[in-house]
Parts: C-alpha cells; sequence; structure tokens
C-alpha cells in the first residue's frame, strides 16, 4: 500500500483494517441515523395528515404534513454550521456521537406525543420542535462519516470506500419502509392510526445504544489529528471555508438539489398515490414496497457505481445520474396516474435504484474532495445542507402547483423535476474533477492531478 504522496509507509495491513473499520462503522451508523430520518418521511406522507392536522380539507393537511417534513431541512444548515464547526475543531468522532443522541432522542419522543383530537394545536408544534431538532442533529452525520470514510480510504479507492456510508443512508430507508409494512398489512385502519405508527419511533431507543456504541470506538483520521496539531489561530471553518472555497459550496449546493428524486419518488410519490384527494388510491401496503425493492436494488449497485467513479472521475456519473432520472421521473409519476402498479415499481427501481444511484453513489466523495481537511465537515455540511433546505420544500410546492384533483400531474411535477436535476448537471460540469488528486492537496486550486498511469498503478496497489 502506498501513501497519497505515492511513498511507501510502514503498517499497509494495519492501514487496510483501518479503512475498512472507518467503512464499516460508517455504514452502520448511517444507517440507524437515517433509518430516523425516514421513518418520519414515511409517516408524514402516508399517516400524520389524518392523526396530526384538522380534518376537513385534504389538501391543507397534506400541504401542512410535507410541510413540517420540510421543517426539519430548515434546520440542517443551522445543524451544518454548529456542527460541522464541531466536526472541523472537536473530531469527526465527535460530532457523530453527538448526532446520534440528538436523532434517536427526539424521533424517540415523536412517539409518545398526542394527536391534534386529544390536544389541539399543540400536537403539529410539537411535532414541529421534533423535526427541527432531528433536522439540526442529522445535518452532521453524512459529513462527519463520509469525512472520516475519505480520510482513512487508501489513494484511488476514495470513492468506493465514501460510498459505503451512502449505502447506510440506503439501507436505513429500506429498514424504515420494511417498518410500516408488517403493521399496515396486519393492523387495521384504526389500529395503525391509533398506536401502530408509533411502533418504528419507539425502536429509536435502540438505534440510540447501537449508535452510541459503535461510534465510541471509531479512531479519528490521520489527516485530522496533524492538522489539529498546528496553532490555534485559524478563522472559524465557516468563515474559512466561504471565503476559500465559496464556489465549491455554491456547487455542491446546486448539485445537491438532485436529491429532488427520492422526494419525487418517495415523498410526493407516496403522496400521490396513495392520498384520496387524487383519486389513485392505491394501497398503503403495497406502495410501501416500491421504495423497498428500489432500495434494495440501490444496495446491490451503490459499490460498483462509486467504483466506477473511482476509474473514470466523478463528473461524469454526477452528471449522468441526475440528467437520467430526471427524465424518467416523467415516466414514474405517469405510471402512478395510470394505478399500474407493476409499472410503477419498475419504473421507481429505474429511476430512483438505478440512475439516482449514479449520483448518490458518487457524490459523497466527490464533495469531501472539494474541501481542504480544516474545513471538510464545514463545507461539505453547508453546502449538502442548504441544497436539501431548498429540496425539502419541494413535496409542498408540488402538491400547491398540482393539488388533488388537478390534471396533468405527471407532465407538471416531472418537468419541475427535470429543470432541477439539469441545474445539478450544470453544477457539476462546472466543478474541477478530483478522483486523482492526492488527499494532502484536496481543496487545493492549484493541486495537480496525478498522471493516470502512476494513478492505475498506485490504485490496483491498494487493493
Amino acid at each position: 500500500m502506498t501513501s497519497d504522496t505515492g511513498e511507501s509507509r510502514p503498517g499497509a495491513k494495519e492501514s487496510r483494517s483501518t479503512s475498512r473499520k472507518a467503512a464499516a462503522s460508517g455504514w452502520i451508523g448511517s444507517a440507524l441515523e437515517y433509518y430516523d430520518w425516514f421513518v418520519y418521511a414515511q409517516a408524514a406522507a402516508l399517516v400524520f395528515p389524518s392523526i396530526f392536522f384538522p380534518e376537513g380539507n385534504p389538501t391543507v393537511a397534506l400541504v401542512a404534513s410535507l410541510g413540517t417534513y420540510a421543517v426539519g431541512y430548515v434546520a440542517r444548515p443551522i445543524g451544518a454550521v454548529v456542527l460541522g464547526h464541531w466536526g472541523d475543531r472537536r473530531g469527526r468522532k465527535n460530532v457523530l456521537v453527538l448526532a446520534m443522541l440528538l436523532m434517536g432522542l427526539s424521533t424517540f419522543a415523536v412517539a409518545l406525543l398526542p394527536t391534534y383530537h386529544q390536544v389541539g394545536m399543540l400536537a403539529p408544534v410539537l411535532l414541529v420542535l421534533l423535526r427541527f431538532v432531528q433536522g439540526f442533529a442529522v445535518a452532521g452525520e453524512l459529513s462527519g462519516a463520509s469525512a472520516m470514510i475519505v480520510e482513512n480510504a487508501p489513494f484511488g479507492r476514495r470513492g468506493y470506500y465514501a460510498s459505503f456510508s451512502l449505502h447506510g443512508t440506503q439501507a436505513g430507508q429500506v429498514i424504515a419502509a420494511a417498518m410500516f409494512l408488517p403493521l399496515s398489512a396486519f393492523l387495521s385502519d384504526e389500529a395503525f392510526d391509533a398506536w401502530g405508527w408509533r411502533i418504528p419511533f419507539l425502536l429509536s431507543a435502540v438505534v440510540v445504544f447501537a449508535g452510541y456504541v459503535i461510534r465510541r470506538r471509531v479512531d479519528e483520521s490521520r489527516i485530522f489529528l496533524e492538522e489539529k496539531q498546528e496553532p490555534s489561530t485559524r478563522r472559524a471553518p465557516i468563515v474559512q471555508v466561504l471565503r476559500d472555497s465559496g464556489m465549491d459550496v455554491l456547487r455542491a449546493a446546486c448539485m445537491t438539489l438532485v436529491n429532488v428524486i427520492g422526494v419525487v419518488v418517495s415523498v410526493f410519490g407516496a403522496a400521490y398515490a396513495t392520498q384520496p384527494g387524487y383519486g389513485i388510491e392505491m394501497d398503503t401496503s403495497i406502495y410501501l414496497w416500491i421504495p423497498v425493492v428500489a432500495n434494495l436494488v440501490a444496495l446491490a449497485f451503490i459499490p460498483w457505481f462509486a467504483n466506477l467513479s473511482d476509474r473514470f472521475g466523478r463528473r461524469p456519473l454526477m452528471i449522468v445520474g441526475s440528467l437520467g432520472s430526471g427524465v424518467l421521473s416523467y415516466a414514474y409519476l405517469w405510471s402512478i396516474s395510470q394505478q399500474n402498479v407493476a409499472l410503477t415499481l419498475v419504473l421507481a427501481i429505474l429511476t430512483w435504484g438505478l440512475l439516482y444511484q449514479v449520483w448518490n453513489a458518487t457524490f459523497a466523495g466527490f464533495f469531501q474532495e472539494l474541501f481542504p481537511a480544516r474545513t471538510r465537515v464545514t463545507g461539505f455540511a453547508i453546502a449538502q445542507n442548504l441544497g436539501l433546505a431548498i429540496t425539502a420544500f419541494l413535496p409542498s410546492i408540488f402538491t400547491l402547483v398540482a393539488p388533488p384533483g388537478s390534471a396533468n400531474v405527471p407532465l407538471t411535477v416531472g418537468t419541475l423535476c427535470f429543470a432541477i436535476t439539469i441545474v445539478g448537471a450544470v453544477a457539476a460540469w462546472s466543478a474541477r474533477e478530483t478522483h486523482r488528486i492526492p488527499l494532502e492537496e484536496l481543496g487545493s486550486k492549484d493541486a495537480k492531478p496525478v498522471p493516470r498511469e502512476e494513478f492505475d498503478r498506485r490504485r490496483a496497489e491498494s487493493r
């Protein structure tokens, strides 16, 4: 094994073990934390409109419920600043433990909330407050986990290893959706609305314990420990990253908008398919299988796509994944409008499980490589969470421009979705390629990529 400077270093087995340990802990931690996040997303589309908001107007209730989903994303830029600073100054390990505890406890508390019929407007107010805490906490998860993985990964394999944190987020989505499947299938609608939906939230107590144990055993990366030894007269990470890497923050935030695909498939798509106001009324238990199957396919392909990004570069995959999934969003929504469950499942797999994953498998490594070690967690966190804060309002916007009872929902929402993915593709095209840049030089505009032949040789040695 070689270092990023090309020199041999001792302890190759230990270094390889550290890389795998970092990737494994990133996968497990991300899966647990994003289980919490997506349990809420599922409930916001399927359950919350009828139990936390007044009856009478299905459009208002749905917009309000999806609005609480968006509140978590509004909190994410705030969490990104605070937790990004913490991760760059106090350590990747510390911020990951803190984020896990906040996320697990706030999700558990949702299970204990009273409904609108019990306490009136206090119910949605408490729901919003807890969602805010969730958003604050999750803002530090992916940025911290993928930073630790990238900084411990062998040269030429950073994209592959970084993808394990994304692999974990997809697994968390599968587990979250799968938790609702037996409950919705075996409980009556009355029992599910009364108490069944609370069970996935209660299980966050397990998440808190397991996540704490896992995260406490992770070692800090070498490059962070070296950076920490420098004099502490530097500016705050947020000041540094905006001053030195402001355009990369903007690019990454625009690329993050491609998360609109997940919103269309799993959030708006679920509401469009199941809410009575749209007149489609797919069975909830059947529709819950769509994100499960699509994400299972994603789990199979994420490492493969990430490996391609190590071979051919980050930018090509980011562009292809953005535009390809954006085009297919039209067909996916149309298949829902036709009440064709089989076709909807196939297109969900192609849109979300395959083409979107070309982008999704690549972005974590790419975003980390845009920033230097001293501001890496902050730069990633701010860019990603600004983009997600914008994306979060899209379910409500889609519902307003294509409300229940309106015509041409697939064309209207599909066009908005494709336009947003074009923005992400242009941002990726404008960024510099990073996959052949040595770790110590990442974030430097003057960094020179390792020549292709040498890169291929060193990449082969790192296997």
